[in-house]
């Protein structure tokens, strides 16, 4: 087998702020250049009180959701603004826009005040978010290979691109990952809407990969259209498609395998996967040798 090694393609799922984010900094940057000034500057400006986070997600502005105290709320939005400002006055490139985004979600994450996820926020400020929001450079791996990250329909962008190997790791099951990451989407978006209910949540698109009528569907064609040699599929054992499901769709297009492993299952909670008394889960990496 002979797979180019240079170019790594990232389809960020469900058109997710935060994640891609994430991804143009780790992935698609790889070059190194100088942040130390930016990331004083910003840890160093006087605080904004009219920011949209502070007054929608802390306790000083309209005085109902906890998620950040009122000086770290205030931070986010202070250095939000700036590195938009910046952006937009071409004071920074593509590259360090991600980077300083980036920065602010992991160093924001670091002092929410939340148990885990952000589908709810703590009564009472914790040790770790009654810390000062501090700006911390989120580092990227330095090297000459060329990295493209894209945010779009994954079933449309499929028929755009081409390579060795398609990895694909969709969500198992109804829960749409972006409700677990709300706030940091709106930090990465920064837009102004009107936040729904206690918890504040925003509008976001359902995956077609979530809904047990149209995910098998959406799957085939995804693997239909891909112009990939292998392609390699994460699911597990309780996701919207069974194991039959998925081996008798890639099978059609070549070569079909499964490797399977199990693991102690994950309960963030008393309440979580309250509808499966199994104390284990499998996981599944589905291999396809495409047809030529």
């Amino acid at each position: 087998m002979c797979f180019n090694p240079f170019i790594k393609k990232v389809i960020s799922s469900d058109l997710e702020s935060y994640s891609f984010v994430l991804n143009k900094n780790y992935i698609e940057n790889h070059i190194p250049f100088s942040y130390s000034h930016l990331i004083d500057e910003l840890n160093s400006l006087a605080l904004k009180d009219d920011g949209f986070i502070y007054k929608n997600y802390c306790l000083g502005g309209h005085g109902e959701r906890q998620y950040f105290s009122d000086n770290n709320g205030k931070k986010i939005d202070t250095i939000r603004a700036k590195i938009d400002e910046w952006q937009k006055a071409n004071k920074i490139n593509s590259s360090e826009y991600y980077f300083l985004l980036a920065s602010l979600l992991e160093s924001a994450d670091k002092v929410a005040n939340t148990a885990s996820v952000y589908g709810a926020y703590l009564k009472h400020i914790k040790k770790s978010a009654s810390k000062e929001l501090l700006l911390e450079p989120a580092l990227f791996e330095e090297n000459e290979n060329e990295h493209k990250v894209y945010n779009e329909d994954a079933n449309e962008l499929i028929k755009k691109i081409e390579g060795d190997i398609l990895y694909l790791d969709p969500p198992y099951n109804q829960r749409q990952y972006s409700a677990n990451y709300h706030l940091l989407n709106t930090i990465a978006l920064y837009d102004e809407f009107e936040p729904k209910g206690k918890t504040g949540m925003r509008e976001y698109n359902r995956s077609s990969y979530c809904k047990k009528n149209e995910v098998a569907k959406s799957f085939e064609e995804l693997i239909k259209n891909a112009n990939f040699k292998y392609i390699f599929l994460s699911y597990n054992n309780e996701g919207l498609m069974s194991e039959d499901d998925v081996k008798n769709i890639m099978k059609k297009y070549g070569k079909y395998d499964l490797k399977t492993k199990e693991y102690q299952r994950f309960k963030a909670d008393k309440t979580e996967n309250r509808n499966h008394k199994a104390n284990h889960t499998f996981e599944y990496l589905h291999i396809l040798q495409k047809d030529s």
